[in-house]
């Protein structure tokens, strides 16, 4: 029997999106700003999963360059149909709608096609395509109808539909409206399903924050008119105390031994009243059945974490497909040379859109990371971020060592002298130490450096500042390294965590 382990990806890998070909299963995600963008998991067993590729890895596949914390890539479909991978995904604030193939889930992935209006004039506008056939052939894109431009930026339209010529990728009608659930906020995340004769429209309903849920319908056809299932919400936290909240964007699945199971988000939220998600929104499992009026129902999400994992770098190859950068390609700002990752600043920071950053995302709730650093020629260091308003990081250079906390315009530093160039850096989120009441805070940030072989503890940071609900991002915490100025180098990148 399949072992179901919660997260089912650790860590910043929301809106999930899966893909049955064979005995494999494909997994896409989104990313955000970062590149390279939209992760591809693969699985033959739903249990074990591997990073096998990306799909935007080249310059111009996905605009992220200048667009604004919580643009870029938004909630991709994953589908394969005769031997070719469809992914339809939103570049917001970036391209637009797109639409990329690939013979190989691993890539290489097409530049990606605009998903066109009918008079050709843009994108059309909206989020979270999904992309279905019906039994003629005719492909169906429907997307939750946001509007990401002009003058009713923000405007909600509900779920809509367009067919779409993939040869021109051009709509072929106007978008019509099909259903927009049960009455909860943001009705988004739309997916078509054609199950025993049956279309199944599944949606997400109420924000991504604690009152997401899941919401279905059907018809005879995947243009509706859809009936609205009477035991709607078929799955949401709203109102419990699961240590799983904010569940829901969901995608169906056949899983082995012919189950069929949901890949969803959710977030695993800590402190006195379980206010603040560390790693952001992560990817998530629950079995699903088919019952007997013909309807689906989901069980409630239960967590199952794995064990630990320890992780170490030494950089005597090039970065594996882990290590990501804001709004640029790791290759653009770093290279591995010589058994070193080396970075070479250009005067800009953490606070800045576009820093001189490479990183991994946090992974677990207690996490410790050590990096090796010369800092001889240059200034740089080991830093957390969510964005460019909330960060920490220890840096090291021109003669000091530095802790600094950077909240929302908030800044904070505790300095030591440094006087050599090599020193171990170390940023560790834990549990706050018991104090015989409720913990204010989901974790601590200690940070330290070791200087001449001991360890100087610099300061300790409440977590809760950089949480989903305290920076509002639809990320989650990633751990790197960057340059301010200079040429800072690292030997060694040593993670290691679990989820007690």
């Amino acid at each position: 029997m399949t072992t179901l382990y919660n997260p089912l990806l650790n860590g910043f890998h929301p809106d999930p999106s899966v893909v049955r070909v064979g005995d494999e299963w494909f997994l896409a995600t989104s990313t955000f700003e970062y590149l390279p963008g939209i992760p591809i998991h693969r699985s033959t067993d739903f249990e074990t999963w591997e990073l096998i590729g990306q799909v935007a890895t080249r310059p111009g596949q996905l605009a992220v360059e200048d667009v604004p914390t919580a643009g870029g890539a938004w909630a991709p479909t994953i589908r394969h149909r005769d031997g070719v991978f469809h992914l339809v995904i939103t570049d917001a604030m970036g391209r637009g709608m797109l639409h990329f193939t690939a013979t190989d889930a691993a890539g290489p992935w097409s530049d990606g096609d605009l998903i066109l209006k009918q008079d050709g004039s843009g994108s059309v506008d909206g989020i979270d395509p999904d992309i279905a056939w019906d039994a003629e052939g005719s492909v169906y894109i429907t997307f939750s109808g946001l509007v990401l431009s002009g003058s009713q930026i923000g405007a909600h339209r509900g779920i809509q539909q367009v067919k779409v010529d993939l040869d021109t990728h051009r709509a072929l009608e106007e978008p019509r409206s099909l259903w927009s659930g049960t009455g909860g906020g943001f009705p988004e995340a739309p997916h078509l399903y054609a199950v025993n004769d049956r279309w199944y429209l599944m949606i997400a309903e109420g924000g991504t924050e604690r009152g997401h849920g899941i919401s279905i319908a059907r018809g005879d056809s995947p243009e509706g008119p859809f009936e609205t299932a009477p035991q709607n919400p078929l799955v949401s936290a709203r109102s419990t105390t699961r240590p799983i909240q904010n569940t829901g964007h969901g995608d169906l699945v056949v899983g082995p031994d012919g189950e069929w199971l949901c890949v969803l988000l959710g977030v695993r939220p800590r402190s006195m009243t379980r206010a603040f998600s560390a790693l952001g929104r992560e990817t998530f499992v629950t079995p699903v059945h088919w019952e007997d009026d013909g309807w689906p129902s989901i069980e409630p999400v239960m967590l199952n974490a794995r064990p630990g994992t320890r992780v170490e770098v030494r950089f005597d190859a090039p970065l594996d497909g882990e290590w990501i950068a804001v709004r640029a390609l790791p290759t653009a700002v770093s290279e591995v040379s010589g058994g070193l990752l080396v970075l070479r600043g250009d005067g800009s920071t953490l606070d800045d859109p576009r820093p001189v950053f490479v990183g991994r995302r946090q992974e677990h709730l207690t996490n410790a990371v050590t990096v090796t650093m010369d800092a001889s020629a240059g200034v740089g260091g080991l830093a957390v971020r969510y964005d460019e308003h909330f960060h920490v990081e220890v840096e090291a250079g021109a003669g000091s060592v530095t802790a600094r906390a950077v909240v929302s315009g908030l800044v904070q530093e505790w300095t030591t002298p440094l006087g050599g160039g090599v020193l171990d850096l170390h940023i560790d989120s834990r549990k706050p130490a018991p104090t015989g009441g409720f913990p204010r805070t989901g974790d601590e940030f200690d940070l330290a450096a070791t200087i001449d072989g001991e360890r100087v503890h610099l300061a300790t940071v409440d977590g809760r500042f950089l949480s989903s609900e305290t920076t509002e991002s639809f990320t989650g915490r990633v751990i790197g390294v960057y340059a301010v100025d200079g040429v800072v180098s690292f030997q060694r990148w040593l993670a290691e965590g679990d989820d007690e």
